[in-house]
């Protein structure tokens, strides 16, 4: 009998070499991977990344316009108004937005987004959102991303009227791990305003978290899925537990998870920007940022996040250098 044929082996050829994702079955067995083989992976994610993307890191920030209060009741989120969590209801204003741009555009970012928490946005949040592009785009020299939850073909339109360059509306979970994760809408609507803001011409920012209990199946039914949408980034987070949300007591994900799970996700989408985002640092600390960084990510967001911490931007900038990878310039991306 002839032996099975090494997922590893299968990547060089069909990823590495011809461009092609990985499937469903194959990003299984990756995940699976014994630790011993993990820096063979991350090895091959990295090829796989240079090869097809190219050395270049794209780094981003990002601010809240408005936080907490949110009425839907995604398990993972502080912002949610339906839990017992410490993060409330609170709007910046258009000067303040104009501020974190320039400090974001300080460390070099070519990315700046705006989110806020809500289930899409109503007239009001549409109007300081055209406030804010219009004050930024006459203040600060970067690209603008917005997050403002679902969406209808108008505000799709809207949007892309203001000049957005990016929209960010992340699957969260696999379809099929979906309901344990969010009861108050459901994976299609988060897919249809996927698409709806493809077919206006904005840039897709579509990603997910894993560490919430899924099993390894689900995650790589997740990017698989994340792979038929074809965004041009996948901000991969991990879950940093909250207290107070539904799964506030579940354990920190095991780094050498995180990083196999770095390396599938690249092994799925070998052309996409795959961005560090939340949980990294709770999840992988410095070493494990190097190695997601040397094993398939090519982007970062730096400094903090929308209710957690992050690492001080220039800690990122300072690994980058020293990995002798160059921030992508803002040119490149207008």
């Amino acid at each position: 009998m002839t032996p099975p044929t090494d997922v590893l082996e299968q990547a060089r050829t069909q990823v590495l070499r011809a461009g092609v994702g990985l499937s469903q079955v194959q990003l299984v067995d990756v995940l699976r991977l014994p630790a011993e083989r993990v820096p063979e992976l991350l090895e091959l994610a990295h090829a796989v990344r240079m090869t097809w993307c190219g050395p270049e890191v794209e780094v981003e920030g990002i601010v809240s316009l408005k936080t907490g209060g949110c009425p839907e009741d995604c398990h993972f989120c502080s912002q949610s108004g339906q839990f017992d969590s410490p993060v409330r209801a609170v709007w910046l204003d258009v000067g303040q937005l104009v501020e974190a741009a320039r400090q974001t555009a300080a460390t070099g970012a070519t990315e700046f987004c705006i989110v806020a928490a809500v289930r899409g946005p109503d007239e009001r949040l549409m109007r300081q959102v055209q406030a804010g592009i219009e004050a930024i785009k006459q203040a600060v020299e970067i690209n603008v991303a917005c997050s403002l939850g679902m969406l209808t073909q108008g505000q799709v339109d809207e949007l892309a009227a203001m000049g957005v360059h990016r929209y960010n509306h992340n699957l969260e979970a696999a379809r099929s791990y979906f309901p344990q994760v969010v009861t108050t809408h459901s994976w299609e609507e988060r897919v249809d305003t996927c698409r709806m803001v493809r077919a206006a011409g904005m840039e897709l920012c579509c990603g997910g978290l894993v560490g919430m209990g899924e099993s390894v199946e689900q995650r790589a039914e997740l990017a698989v899925q994340l792979a038929e949408l074809a965004p041009e980034e996948v901000p991969l987070n991990f879950l940093n537990p909250r207290r107070g949300t539904p799964f506030g007591e579940l354990p920190v994900m095991d780094g050498t998870d995180a990083l196999r799970t770095v390396a599938a996700f690249r092994l799925a989408m070998p052309r996409t920007i795959l961005r560090f985002a939340g949980g990294r640092e709770i999840t992988l600390g410095d070493l494990g940022t190097r190695d997601g960084l040397a094993g398939g990510v090519n982007a970062v967001i730096v400094g903090n996040y929308l209710t957690t911490l992050g690492r001080d931007p220039s800690d990122d900038l300072d690994l980058l250098a020293q990995l002798r990878m160059p921030v992508k310039e803002l040119g490149k991306t207008l």
